[in-house]
């Protein structure tokens, strides 16, 4: 049964605005590839707008409507956009999966994950208040000294395909429960839910101009954004490309950025693990999210002693991984988001294969499947490090192996790479995962599992993967300005100079 795609305008000042050059993008259903709707698509003249609409937001009643109001009214919304989400939460998912490929199940815990984002952000603005003019300790009587933590003001938000209400929402709640306004880029690829969160934000009548929904293509939408003299900060998620053309803009303006950018991350298992364990995550970990995870530990580091049992299970696992049509019940492994996304990705199989790598199993279209962007679960070994495969992301179903003798050894491999998202170790030998886990170069490290995601913890990553933290409190203070205010107290004159002779 077809899925309806909700036809939308761009959300500006909280309703609907047609674009003002009337360009629309197609949708592709990627287990299809037909065209199934359009999206309006933005440019530089609906980002001024835009920008507008949201610095007026800011400013309206002296700020009291959004800005300076307490937490707890900003709460209150955030809340109200929880519930609302949590009734429509069967058809989100849907939208998701049609709209982007990954397995219903996935979208359906994505949606519940976006819940519990917009809840706890509200819980974490209503703590705001406590902690305002929060004194400091002075070491003369004559002052007082207190902080104030003040929205930054307004962001442009430019979130990725692979999870697309939910990248968008790691966003969007902290920088509404900080008083911020927001310019939301969601991407062209999958735009459909970012912009049914609009039709949310004008059911619970969120402040006009607080949140404001442009997609559009990056060159057209998202570097004006990146680039406008009146938005105070910008979180990207997406390539490091595209993060270095943003951080080029923002320089301009001495303006501060949040990157949340690729990874090749490593899982290092070790002789004494749990075989099937380890290899379940170790699948969960790469095939996941049909591999389109910026965070996917894509490079499998097995102890030598184990090897052999070892990828002959990992073969056995991912043989029993459903690859179908992702509304299909028991679905694990859906299309990759577009047919660009998947000729990188066989390009990428093809090389490897070129450069004298081995298909241990997959690299194909699933023989099934006619239609659509699917790539089986791919393993590939005798690779080296020099290979294309183990050294660039894929952002597909494509998992590369390397052996290691030594735990030194293991931990050289995990950190012979640009990037440093997330990474995971497994033994049995607790003391030697706390080792590793402090030698791995990484802004995340999963122990005896990987992947897993929770929106009280910080994520993000170093090198080449990025700066700054998103989730939990550190996602919060992302948003937030600190401001000193330091108070003379004493009833004497401060004496610094002579005074003049009466």
């Amino acid at each position: 049964m077809a899925i309806p795609i909700p036809s939308r305008q761009l959300f500006i000042n909280g309703d609907w605005t047609e674009p003002l050059l009337k360009k629309r993008i197609p949708i592709i259903n990627p287990s299809t590839e037909e065209i199934i709707g359009d999206i309006p698509a933005a440019t530089a003249e609906d980002v001024d707008v835009a920008v507008e609409a949201a610095r007026s937001a800011l400013t309206r009643n002296r700020g009291k409507d959004w800005a300076t109001a307490s937490g707890a009214v900003r709460a209150k919304y955030l809340r109200a956009i929880a519930a609302k989400i949590k009734e429509r939460k069967p058809e989100l998912a849907k939208l998701e999966t049609v709209d982007c490929g990954k397995p219903l199940k996935e979208s359906e815990a994505d949606m519940d994950d976006v819940i519990t984002c917009f809840e706890y952000y509200a819980d974490l603005a209503e703590g705001l208040d406590a902690k305002q003019k929060a004194p400091i300790s002075l070491p003369l009587k004559a002052f007082k000294s207190y902080v104030i933590k003040e929205p930054i003001g307004v962001v442009g938000l430019i979130v990725p395909w692979n999870y697309p209400l939910l990248m968008a929402i790691w966003k969007v709640a902290p920088a509404l429960a900080a008083g911020c306004a927001a310019i939301l880029k969601p991407s062209e690829l999958a735009s459909v839910t970012c912009l049914e969160l609009g039709e949310v934000c004008r059911e619970v009548d969120l402040p006009a101009g607080v949140l404001n929904i442009l997609p559009g293509l990056g060159h057209e939408a998202g570097a004006p954004l990146a680039s406008h003299p009146h938005v105070d900060k910008i979180a990207f998620t997406g390539s490091t490309r595209t993060a270095i053309k943003i951080m080029t803009a923002a320089a301009q303006r001495v303006k501060p950025v949040t990157l949340e950018l690729g990874g090749k991350g490593p899982i290092v298992v070790f002789e004494d693990c749990d075989i099937d364990k380890a290899v379940e995550w170790t699948i969960f970990g790469c095939f996941y999210t049909n591999g389109q995870i910026c965070s996917a530990t894509s490079r499998l580091i097995v102890h030598e002693s184990i090897a052999a049992e070892f990828l002959d299970r990992l073969v056995k696992w991912s043989e029993n991984i459903k690859i179908s049509d992702p509304l299909e019940e028991g679905c694990k492994l859906g299309p990759i988001v577009s047919k660009g996304q998947y000729e990188n990705v066989m390009k990428f199989i093809s090389n490897a294969k070129s450069e004298g790598a081995t298909i241990l199993y997959g690299g194909n279209r699933p023989k099934h499947l006619e239609k659509g962007y699917y790539v089986e679960p791919t393993i590939i070994t005798d690779v080296n490090t020099s290979m294309q495969i183990w050294r660039e992301e894929v952002f597909g179903p494509v998992l590369c192996v390397k052996t290691f003798t030594t735990e030194d050894e293991a931990i050289e491999l995990a950190n012979d790479t640009h990037y440093g998202l997330g990474g995971a170790v497994v033994s049995k030998d607790l003391e030697r995962c706390d080792r590793v886990s402090k030698a791995l170069q990484l802004g995340a490290v999963w122990v005896n599992c990987s992947q897993p995601c929770f929106c009280q913890a910080p994520f993000g990553g170093v090198k080449w993967s990025g700066f700054g933290r998103e989730l939990g409190e550190w996602g919060l203070e992302n948003y937030l300005c600190v401001k000193q205010v330091t108070e003379y107290v004493s009833d004497e004159q401060w004496g610094w100079y002579d005074p003049p002779k009466q």
